[in-house]
This record gives C-alpha cells, sequence and structure tokens, in this order.
C-alpha cells in the first residue's frame, strides 16, 4: 500500500496535514488561528487556562504547553473525548478550505502517516516513530478523506481526476 509521510508543517505539500499548519478553521462558532488550537481549547477544564493556552506566541508552543497541563487542570473526560474533538476539528478544517480539500483528497487511498523523529508518547499516540505508534491523526485524516469523498459522490460534485502517481513512500521537505 502507498504510504505518504508528514510532519512539518512547511513540507509541500503535506505539511497542511500537521496541525501547526497555520490556517485559521471556525470551530464550535470560535475561530481560530490553526486547527491545533481548535483542539487544544478542549483539552483545559478552566475558562482562565483555556486563554492562556490561546495565547501562546505560535502553535507549536501551544502545543508544548497543552502537553505539559497538571492534571488537575485537564478537563477530566478528555482521555475519552479527544479523538473525536480531533476528527471533528480535521472536518472543519478540511471541508472550510476547497484547497486543503484537494490535497488531502488527492492521496487517493495511500496511507497518511505522521513521522515524527522525537520518541515520547505524545508522538506515538498521534503518529509514528521509527515505525512504531497508533498514527491517531493519520488515522482520523484517512477516515475524515473517506467521509468527504462519500459526501462529493453522493451529492454529485465529484471531480473525475486521474489520479497522480507517487513513489510507495514520499515525504517531501519544505
Amino acid at each position: 500500500m502507498q504510504q505518504i509521510e508528514f510532519y512539518r508543517a512547511n513540507e509541500k505539500p503535506y505539511g497542511v496535514f500537521s496541525n501547526l499548519y497555520k490556517r485559521p478553521i471556525t470551530f464550535e462558532g470560535v475561530e481560530y488561528p490553526t486547527s491545533e488550537h481548535a483542539y487544544q481549547a478542549g483539552k483545559p477544564r478552566k475558562d482562565s487556562v483555556r486563554a492562556w493556552l490561546m495565547a501562546a506566541p505560535s502553535p507549536s508552543l501551544l502545543a508544548m504547553a497543552a502537553h505539559g497541563l497538571y492534571v488537575w487542570d485537564v478537563h477530566p473526560d478528555w482521555s475519552k473525548t479527544k479523538f473525536d474533538r480531533m476528527k471533528r476539528v480535521l472536518q472543519a478544517k478540511f471541508t472550510q478550505h476547497p484547497d486543503l480539500q484537494e490535497i488531502l483528497l488527492s492521496t487517493g487511498e495511500a496511507r497518511l502517516v505522521e513521522v515524527a523523529t522525537v520518541d515520547n508518547a505524545v508522538n506515538r499516540l498521534w503518529g509514528e516513530v521509527k515505525g512504531v505508534g497508533k498514527n491517531m491523526l493519520g488515522t482520523l485524516l484517512m477516515e475524515v478523506r473517506s467521509e468527504i469523498r462519500a459526501s462529493l459522490v453522493s451529492s454529485g460534485t465529484a471531480k473525475k481526476k486521474a489520479p497522480r502517481r507517487r513513489s510507495d513512500t514520499k515525504r517531501l521537505a519544505a
């Protein structure tokens, strides 16, 4: 099976799959500068902690700060709701931006994999490190891709384009 790897937001063309990619999305009635912001906004149980996170000067610093929250600052159901929230954030991102949706759909049936270099529990949950990990971000992206494709087919708006050929594994650096 063909595999497309991504990680950094500035990689062309697949950096758009990163939650750190700078493209605003509206989620739950709020406009966020990135999908990382929309996702992490659901993690804190207190508004003051959420405001502190949202004030981070970059999406990568937001992610680092959110991963370092004390357990008592995290919503008690977070471990049960985070994957659903991430999927809904991705649905918003890729339905609100047709250019990003086109890139996602252009991957065909390829396996999408967030490939990190630093081996830690977060990177092994959302992606893979040296082939090991749950790749939840990639899995959710593939689910969203299938749902968007099915929606376009059922609405009769699907474009008929010949699939682009790619090597079995492709990772493009910017």
